[in-house]
């Protein structure tokens, strides 16, 4: 699969790698990895749209 591009404000990309080196990962690249597929992983255990929708509005990503 190929690779794509994600465009994050600097605030956040400064959290995302204090928090990758704490953490102990290769990369900022990879800890966003991670924490994208721990997200969709508890997304595709849902039962309905609505409920990922439910979910996705609590988290903040769609109002």
């Amino acid at each position: 699969m190929g690779k794509a591009k994600i465009k994050l404000d600097k605030e956040l990309m400064v959290k995302v790698k204090r928090f990758a080196d704490m953490a102990g990962y290769s990369s900022p690249e990879e800890f966003v990895t991670h924490c994208l597929e721990k997200e969709i992983s508890k997304l595709e255990k849902s039962d309905s749209e609505e409920e990922i929708k439910k979910k996705l509005k609590g988290l903040g990503y769609i109002s």
